[in-house]
């Protein structure tokens, strides 16, 4: 099939995966010509090489040996760097980012944001500190008005990505740990597990959400039971059937008793539902130790009061009772000439 084709590189991605079904996720990852053959053994190693290898001869696919590399202790793969001890960031990319200019073009920016949310998994904050960027593309706007807070955020970004942690590969062997906060601008979470020597907690993944304007309204036990929600969701790939029951860690002792709870609002009920899909445990923790989803809900308004409320409905659809006094009832009464057919005993009042 020629390259031109718009549909080429789907079909030719179905063909490959229908040629290496049976390595799939086993010890096999491919996309389209891209195959990498992974294994926890070297011995092991050599014959999942040589079973692919088979399988790609059976079938008439050739490997150019310049492209190929065997036998490697870590690679580069669709722009990340794997190794046996978890994931990072391509360092070329982190060059790229470094030498990026500030966007001087509506386009210049959405290719830069574009670029940068594709590791938004490394940058603890990564919502938070876009936000001022992604405003500026609000509305569908033809020209860039590039603030000192854009700038700000665009400078911090690209330093983020700098000092990017290392993302272990979660391990099913392992149960998981999600930390989670709220703020009243947004929830973080931060998914977790035990690895090391001696054995302490570390990253798999991160994960932040900024409030919309309904979701800023809920209180705060709700805002917290939102954070548990949506960090299940972003993660239900490792939680939903996991072999182990998890443990959920908030700063707010209420959600312990969620599941004991015998009254609940119909908001909590549908959560509720969502949440017998998983097998977890809610933990209590102190929000002086709860730091890393702490930082990543609060940075979504740094250094900002909190928002005046914004009414929802116009001024002029709004109906409210007027309460009247005697002082005001008649230096109203004398402004108006009353209408005829106004009803006896009654009193036309325009305004007061």
């Amino acid at each position: 099939m020629p390259y031109g084709l718009a549909n080429a590189p789907s079909v030719f991605q179905d063909f490959i995966h229908e040629v290496l079904r049976e390595f799939l996720h086993r010890c096999v990852l491919v996309y389209i010509d891209d195959i990498l053959i992974y294994s926890r053994r070297l011995a092991e190693h050599r014959q999942h090489v040589a079973e692919v290898l088979g399988r790609l001869r059976e079938f008439q696919l050739f490997l150019k040996a310049e492209k190929c590399s065997f036998y490697q202790p870590s690679v580069q793969f669709l722009g990340y760097n794997i190794s046996s001890s978890g994931i990072q960031m391509d360092e070329g990319k982190i060059t790229a980012v470094l030498d990026w200019p500030a966007p001087a073009t509506v386009k210049e920016l959405q290719r830069f944001l574009g670029f940068a949310n594709f590791y938004r998994r490394f940058i603890s904050n990564y919502s938070s500190i876009a936000d001022p960027l992604t405003n500026l593309l609000r509305n569908k706007p033809k020209s860039l008005l590039w603030s000192p807070a854009a700038k700000g955020a665009f400078n911090t970004l690209k330093r983020a990505f700098t000092t990017a942690p290392l993302l272990i590969h979660s391990d099913p062997d392992k149960p998981f740990v999600v930390e989670v906060d709220a703020s009243t601008t947004g929830v973080g979470a931060v998914l977790s597990q035990q690895q090391g020597n001696p054995s302490r907690l570390h990253p798999c993944a991160f994960f932040s959400h900024k409030l919309n304007p309904a979701e800023r309204n809920y209180d705060i036990g709700n805002r917290e039971l939102l954070a548990i929600k949506v960090a299940l969701e972003e993660w239900r790939h490792w939680l939903e059937g996991a072999r182990h029951s998890f443990l959920v860690l908030t700063d707010h002792k209420n959600l312990e008793y969620l599941r004991a709870a015998k009254r609940l609002n119909p908001r909590q009920a549908r959560w509720a539902l969502f949440f017998t899909r998983f097998e977890f445990s809610i933990s209590y923790r102190p929000g002086s130790k709860n730091t890393k989803a702490d930082a990543l809900s609060r940075m979504f308004a740094p250094e900002e009061s909190p928002e005046t409320p914004k009414p929802i409905l116009p001024a002029d659809l709004i109906v409210s009772p007027i309460t009247w006094s005697q002082e005001t009832l008649p230096p109203a009464n004398a402004s108006t000439n009353t209408p005829p057919g106004c009803p006896p005993g009654s009193q036309y009042i325009t305004q007061a």
